[in-house]
C-alpha cells in the first residue's frame, strides 16, 4: 500500500516572514520541511527558490542550495561533544562563503559568555541556541526549524522561540518553524495547518503574540 506523505501541497514562503507550520505527529510537516530545505525531493510537483526550480533529484545543485541558502535547526541539537560552542559553530563558518564569525553568531543568541563551554557544560536550551547560532552563521536566506522546542521545558522553550523571533526581526531571515503546539502559532506572521499530508488552513496574522504568554 502506498502512503502519501503530502498531497496537493501548494504554499509560499516570503522574504523576511516567520511562518509556523502546525500539525500532529505524522501529519507530513517534517517531510514538507525536508523538501523545502532540499534534504528530500518530491515524487511529483516542483519546488522553486526565488524563481528558479530546484532539481528533482539529490545532486550537486541541490547540495549547493542547502550549503548556500538554507539553514536547519532540529529537535535534537547534533552538537559534537568534544568541541566547544565556538568550535561547533566554526564547523559552518569555516566552509561558508560569507559567514559571520562564530563569536558574532553566538552573541546573536545570547551566548557570548559561553563560547568556550562544551555541550556537557550547557543546559538543553543553551545547546539549542548553539545549534541555532551554527545554522545562522552562514547567513542563510531561509532558516528551517523542525520542532526546535520539542526537547525543552516551557521556560527554556520560550527562550529559544524568542531567539528565533529576534533573529527574524534583526536579520530579516525567512524562518519556518514546524510544531505540534498550537499555542506557538501566535508568534508567526502566517500559520499553516497540516493534517494527513494536506494543508487544511492558512492564517495570516497582523501582529505576533508576546512569546511569554504562550501556554505550553
Amino acid at each position: 500500500m502506498q502512503v502519501h506523505a503530502l498531497v496537493d501541497v501548494d504554499m509560499d514562503l516570503y522574504d523576511g516572514e516567520l511562518t509556523v507550520l502546525l500539525g500532529a505527529s505524522g501529519s507530513g510537516k517534517s517531510t514538507l520541511l525536508n523538501i523545502i530545505g532540499g534534504l528530500d525531493v518530491p515524487t511529483s510537483g516542483s519546488v522553486s527558490y526565488r524563481g528558479s526550480e530546484l532539481p528533482m533529484k539529490v545532486d550537486r545543485e541541490l547540495t549547493n542550495y542547502r550549503h548556500n541558502h538554507a539553514g536547519f535547526v532540529f529537535q535534537f541539537y547534533n552538537l559534537i561533544p568534544s568541541l566547544t560552542a565556538r568550535e561547533n559553530v566554526a564547523l559552518v563558518t569555516d566552509i561558508a562563503t560569507d559567514p559571520m564569525s562564530a563569536d558574532d553568531a553566538l552573541a546573536l543568541v545570547g551566548l557570548e559568555n559561553r563560547v568556550n563551554h562544551f555541550p556537557s557544560q550547557l543546559s538543553g536550551g543553551e545547546q539549542q541556541r548553539v545549534a541555532i547560532a551554527r545554522a545562522i552563521a552562514k547567513r542563510p536566506q531561509v532558516l528551517l526549524c523542525d520542532e526546535p522546542t520539542g526537547a525543552l521545558d516551557a521556560a527554556t522553550g520560550k527562550i529559544v522561540l524568542k531567539v528565533l523571533s529576534d533573529i527574524n526581526s534583526m536579520t530579516g531571515t525567512t524562518i519556518a518553524i514546524i510544531t505540534h503546539n498550537a499555542a506557538i502559532g501566535g508568534m508567526g506572521d502566517k500559520v499553516i495547518h497540516i493534517s494527513s499530508g494536506r494543508i487544511t488552513e492558512r492564517l495570516a496574522q497582523t501582529s505576533r503574540i508576546d512569546i511569554d504568554t504562550i501556554a505550553w
